[in-house]
C-alpha cells in the first residue's frame, strides 16, 4: 500500500536534458528523441510533465549550457524544478509540486544516468513513490575513474539491470522502453 493513499496520478519527469549536460552523452540524439516521445505520450494522456534543470558553478542559471535542449520544449504551465544537488528532491519544491498534482507514481527520463537520474530515482523510492524507469530514455557520458574509463553504455546497462530486479515493500517499480510506455 502506497504512502500516498490519497494520490492517484502519474507524472513524467524529464531530468537535466540540458545543452551542456548531454553535449557528449551516449546516443544523445536517439535518447532525446525517445524522451520527446515520452513527453508527447504523457501530454496526450493528460499526464503532468515535470522538467528539472541542474545548476552549479559550471552550469549557471540562464546560460546557454543550462537551457533545455532545443529538441524538447516545455509547455507553458508545466512545472520546472531548479536544483543544485543530484537528487531533484533536495532543497527544491518537487515534493510540494507532486503533492499539489496528487502524484504517487513517477516515470523517469533524463540525464545523467549515474548522477541525477540515479539519485532522484532512489530518493523517490525512499520517499514512497512508485517508479517506472524508461530504459531507453536516460543517458550519460563516458568518464575517467580511478581504474580507467567507465563507458556510458555500461552505466546505462547497470542502471537498467538494477531496476529490472529492484523491489521495495508496498511499491511498484518497473522498467519499460519508450515504445511500450503507456499512461
Amino acid at each position: 500500500m502506497s504512502r500516498f493513499k490519497d494520490r492517484t496520478r502519474t507524472a513524467l519527469m524529464v531530468i537535466d536534458v540540458q545543452n551542456d549536460v548531454v553535449a557528449t552523452a551516449y546516443k544523445r540524439d536517439e535518447i532525446v528523441a525517445n524522451i520527446n516521445s515520452c513527453v508527447e505520450k504523457a501530454r496526450a494522456a493528460g499526464v503532468p510533465v515535470i522538467w528539472v534543470q541542474h545548476s552549479d558553478e559550471g552550469l549557471p542559471i540562464d546560460s546557454e549550457g543550462w537551457e533545455i535542449v532545443s529538441e524538447l520544449a516545455p509547455n507553458v504551465g508545466e512545472p520546472k524544478i531548479r536544483k543544485t544537488f543530484r537528487s531533484s528532491f533536495v532543497e527544491t519544491d518537487l515534493a510540494a509540486v507532486l503533492a499539489k498534482l496528487s502524484v504517487s507514481h513517477l516515470v523517469i527520463t533524463g540525464a545523467e544516468t549515474n548522477n541525477c537520474v540515479r539519485f532522484t530515482s532512489h530518493n523517490a523510492l525512499e520517499l514512497g513513490y512508485d517508479l517506472t524507469l524508461v530504459e531507453d530514455a536516460h543517458t550519460t557520458s563516458d568518464f575517467e575513474w580511478e581504474n580507467g574509463m567507465v563507458k556510458a553504455s555500461q552505466i546505462i546497462d547497470e542502471q537498467n539491470a538494477s531496476f529490472a530486479y529492484l523491489t521495495m515493500p508496498d511499491q511498484k517499480i518497473s522498467l519499460t522502453n519508450s515504445a511500450d510506455l503507456l499512461f
